[in-house]
């Protein structure tokens, strides 16, 4: 398989368990269960909180020990530069969470259908960049990064993905909307993904240097989004111990994907 055909595929796979997710809006009936939603949520925060340490902060340190630097200048950088980000983002974009009736950000004119498409859309920029990031190590030839490793970070991310396309699109069925469109916002907030990758791989290979930064950056972006948002929205109300649970499971995953193929 060529670097090109690899890169594509790398890209597309979170793309598609966001898509499949999405699509339950035409098999599912009703809203979801709440102790499902925070199963979900809290499944997606384990994988990213695992990815984060496993695919992006470790490769990080490794690759800055190699060249001879500092080894904590860029995690540590690139992390809080990636928080940072992030806080940034939330500030300017408008947009709302699951199970809340106050938007966050500038006010505008928008309906809470896009409000909440909005939010998903704002936090899985991080993880398009996350994919990027780590193909782009991959095809620098680092001796961190492997295709498998690569790879396996892509399924995390799309495994996690798919209760997170879920999580978007049946809620919007509670605002009045049809399941198709439901189903196009679900999908629409996933093509930031690709985006995100290709605009991170293009960078990288610009400035090669900096990637240990960008890898710290990325994982900066997600803990951001697992604090901010996927977290608290598991840990509230009723079944929490179920939020908790899933974080287990979803770190677990990640984890073993990570140290078996990376």
């Amino acid at each position: 398989m060529s670097d090109t055909l690899k890169v594509a595929v790398g890209i597309l796979i979170p793309f598609l368990g966001t898509t499949l997710g999405a699509a339950t809006v035409f098999f599912m009936k009703g809203e979801m269960k709440p102790a499902l939603q925070k199963a979900l949520l809290g499944f997606a925060s384990g994988v990213m909180i695992a990815a984060s340490v496993w695919s992006l902060l470790i490769p990080a340190i490794e690759m800055a020990k190699s060249s001879g630097g500092a080894a904590w200048v860029p995690a540590v950088t690139g992390f809080l530069l990636g928080m940072g980000f992030l806080l940034l983002l939330d500030v300017l974009i408008p947009h709302l969470h699951l199970n809340s009736d106050k938007p966050e950000g500038p006010r505008c004119g928008l309906g809470k259908s896009l409000m909440l498409v909005l939010a998903v859309t704002l936090h899985n920029i991080p993880e398009g960049m996350a994919v990027g990031v780590v193909l782009a190590g991959m095809l620098s030839g680092s001796e961190t990064i492997t295709t498998a490793g690569a790879f396996a970070l892509a399924a995390g991310i799309a495994i996690q993905n798919f209760p997170e396309g879920a999580i978007i699109s049946m809620p919007l069925l509670g605002t009045g909307i049809t399941r198709s469109r439901a189903f196009l916002y679900g999908f629409l907030s996933g093509a930031v993904e690709p985006v995100g990758a290709v605009v991170t791989i293009l960078l990288t290979s610009l400035v090669t240097p900096v990637l240990p930064y960008i890898l710290a950056f990325a994982a900066g972006s997600m803990i951001y989004v697992v604090v901010e948002e996927l977290i608290p929205e598991s840990q509230s109300g009723e079944h929490t111990n179920i939020g908790t649970i899933g974080v287990a499971l979803g770190f677990a995953l990640m984890m073993l994907l990570d140290v078996a193929f990376g």
